[in-house]
């Protein structure tokens, strides 16, 4: 139970004191990086020193405001448009390095991917992306079936008989009424290539947070959002998803 507890509860703050700190140690190890080159830079041009060192500003400066942006928005602070565009990119160029940190820390890296999803979640809400329900992929892992069930409904969803045994017939009802493109996917392969194929303008993803961070990172720069399942019997087997934060979310996104 506390297990299913700290799924549902990601904390975003965890993953921007990380992103923040991974940000300040790149900064320092730049600065050192120009320290000493700077006598080399110097033999080939007086300027040269002056301009590798601005361009090392803008970018830290850039990259920074960034991270402050999400963090902004965590707090319900006014945010930059600007930033919110660039912001899928800094978390993908970070994240390793973040990872490494917490690490040191002793922070689990299922932490520290659930309180990404919840971070590029809210990055998702706050740039305000409404796509038609048609041009929606919703996409869900095979584990969310009942593992005794007959039937096979990767590919075709639609060889679901909707015994009510799992969530697979509450998607497919919920599909047939707002009209979104729904796939049952074994892995992360076969994802790639139902978004491939169906070219949606914005993805919609259930799964753990290690296959929803590694889902979002691959299909960028489409966007996408994520809902975590529910493991009532552990990873991959006999999943759940609470049908009413996905139609919550399922509505924040179409229209």
């Amino acid at each position: 139970m506390l297990d299913n507890l700290i799924v549902a509860r990601p904390k975003k703050r965890l993953f921007l004191g990380l992103l923040l700190t991974t940000e300040f140690l790149i900064a320092l190890a730049l600065y050192g990086v120009w320290k000493i080159s700077y006598l080399g830079l110097e033999n080939i041009s007086e300027y040269l020193p002056a301009i590798v060192g601005a361009f090392l500003i803008f970018i830290s400066t850039f990259s920074f405001g960034t991270v402050f942006n999400m963090i902004f928005a965590v707090k319900g602070l006014p945010t930059l448009k600007i930033f919110h565009r660039y912001s899928f990119a800094t978390i993908r160029f970070l994240f390793p390095f973040a990872v490494r940190i917490g690490k040191i820390f002793g922070i689990r890296r299922r932490q520290i991917e659930g309180s990404f999803v919840a971070v590029s979640n809210l990055i998702f809400m706050k740039s305000k992306i409404k796509v038609p329900a048609n041009k929606l992929l919703v996409v869900v892992p095979h584990c969310l079936q009942l593992a005794s069930c007959p039937h096979k409904i990767t590919r075709d969803p639609n060889n679901c008989k909707r015994c009510g045994g799992c969530n697979i017939g509450d998607l497919m009802k919920l599909s047939e009424e707002y009209g979104f493109v729904f796939f049952v996917a074994t892995g992360g392969t076969l994802a790639r290539q139902i978004v491939k194929k169906n070219r949606p303008q914005a993805v919609l993803a259930i799964a753990c947070e290690r296959d929803l961070m590694s889902g979002i990172q691959d299909v960028y720069p489409l966007p996408a959002v994520g809902v975590l399942n529910i493991r009532p019997n552990g990873p991959c087997f006999n999943t759940r998803v609470d049908i009413e934060e996905f139609k919550k979310v399922l509505r924040q996104i179409t229209y």
